[in-house]
């Protein structure tokens, strides 16, 4: 064979090596719920590479004997037609009579020539078809899947040779044979959907949305309730007069209705039908615009709380605790809140506010979430302190192990804070003053100045 027909063949041999080198990569990398609705669709190609697809070890299996074959090949045939005759040329040419001398030079050459195929093999037979491949996935599969389905055929021995071998060995390891590993995870979705948002191919909301959904179900009734304290009740005791002073004055749409104390829940006023009551004596408000109370307990998870209210056609429903008491009331609008965010209505007074009043220094009212301080003071409070606290004031109260009296002012320094409670209603803290403190090192140079002051 002449020097031309042999680069011709070693250039053959690589291209080979690339063919099926770029498939390997584009069946992993074609998206396998796309390929299953081709193959449903009727596409032939796409129901030829299910077919080879299904068992995994034996599609692999094909894929790496005719990889292997092209280099074993390309490696042999090299060592005759380039390493021999480089060699006997610098033998020649310098004259070389020694068996050490041809053997080193033999030697040397081989590793050369091994060197050089090496290059050529990885770049164009291995990186640039895979680089490709990657980009054109679909296309480039089911245009070899014919190629690929042949190769099966040709290589059935030795290719069930190679699966028996491998499923062995696998089995050693506790791997299943054709066990599936590409199930995708929760976990897997959200990390996909956070790498979409960063390379701005998914919306920044749409991927919060995703990450919404995953954490719903971690969310209990009991959570997601306006808790008993802040919702406004009408008892069967008070008038009329004052039923309507409540339902105006707090513009809610639901307002359960209570006996003796807040505990005895008898139904569930629904102020929809309240105003379009000509006659709201007593009597027909009850009949016509209280509906039955639907009970729920504290720990039910969100997502079936959902369903519950989906299915019943209910909207609101009273959270009850372990005692049986009501936790609070939750509506179909705090759930629908967990998973797009706050749907609070424009002139909806805030329950609480964080002003910055100086440097370093906020002024803190109602019952700020503990993440919306934390963002406003630009730090992160330490975990076993902010540990089961949803608000500031928890928090404030979990590091005081007390809660105030109405009328306390206590000042508290924790975690680089000093904070100063101005006031206090109900056993709950409603307003702060709240100071950064510079850290030790800081405090120490500011004492130290201080002191040079004075000196001088």
């Amino acid at each position: 064979m002449t020097m031309f027909w042999a680069i011709v063949l070693q250039i053959v041999l690589i291209f080979l090596n690339a063919v099926f080198a770029a498939a390997e990569i584009a069946v992993i990398s074609f998206n396998e719920n796309k390929l299953k609705k081709l193959a449903d669709d009727g596409n032939k190609k796409a129901k030829r590479l299910i077919s080879l697809t299904s068992h995994p070890t034996k599609f692999l299996s094909t894929i790496q004997v005719a990889i292997t074959l092209a280099g074993l090949l390309g490696s042999a045939f090299a060592a005759d037609f380039f390493a021999e005759p480089l060699a006997q040329a610098i033998i020649n040419a310098a004259g070389i009579e020694s068996s050490a001398g041809i053997t080193a030079i033999n030697t040397v050459c081989v590793i050369f020539i091994t060197i050089v195929l090496a290059f050529f093999n990885i770049t164009f037979g291995e990186l640039v078809p895979k680089r490709v491949a990657m980009k054109w996935a679909e296309k480039y599969s089911l245009g070899i899947s014919g190629v690929l389905k042949v190769v099966s055929v040709v290589f059935t021995p030795l290719v069930w040779l190679l699966t028996v071998s491998s499923n062995a060995v696998l089995r050693i390891f506790g791997i299943k044979k054709d066990e599936d590993d590409n199930t995708v995870t929760e976990e897997d979705i959200v990390l996909m959907a956070e790498a979409g948002s960063e390379k701005g191919q998914i919306d920044e909301k749409e991927s919060e949305l995703i990450q919404n959904v995953f954490d719903f179900k971690d969310n209990t009734a009991g959570e997601v309730c306006t808790h008993r304290k802040d919702v406004d009740i009408v008892f069967t005791g008070e008038n009329d007069s004052k039923w309507e002073k409540t339902v105006y004055g707090s513009r809610h749409i639901y307002y359960p209705v209570c006996g003796k104390d807040a505990d005895d829940v008898l139904g569930i006023l629904n102020t929809k039908i309240y105003f379009r009551l000509k006659d709201k004596s007593r009597k027909n408000v009850m009949e016509k615009a209280v509906q039955q109370a639907v009970f729920v307990p504290e720990n039910m998870p969100a997502n079936e709380l959902f369903y519950r209210m989906k299915d019943t056609k209910e909207h609101v429903m009273i959270v009850l605790d372990e005692y049986g008491g009501m936790s609070g009331i939750v509506t179909i609008n705090d759930l629908l809140e967990l998973l797009v965010g706050d749907m609070a209505d424009k002139d909806e007074k805030s329950e609480y506010s964080i002003e910055k009043i100086a440097d370093d220094k906020w002024h803190i009212i109602g019952l700020a979430p503990m993440e919306k301080v934390e963002e406003a003071l630009d730090m992160d409070l330490p975990d076993e302190e902010k540990e089961d606290c949803e608000t500031f004031s928890g928090y404030v109260c979990s590091v005081m192990s007390s809660v105030p009296d109405d009328g306390d002012t206590p000042e508290i320094d924790s975690d680089g804070l000093h904070i100063e409670v101005k006031k206090v209603s109900s056993h709950r803290i409603v307003e702060m003053i709240v100071t950064k403190q510079p850290a030790k090192e800081e405090q120490s140079a500011v004492d130290e100045d201080k002191n040079k002051e004075k000196e001088d």
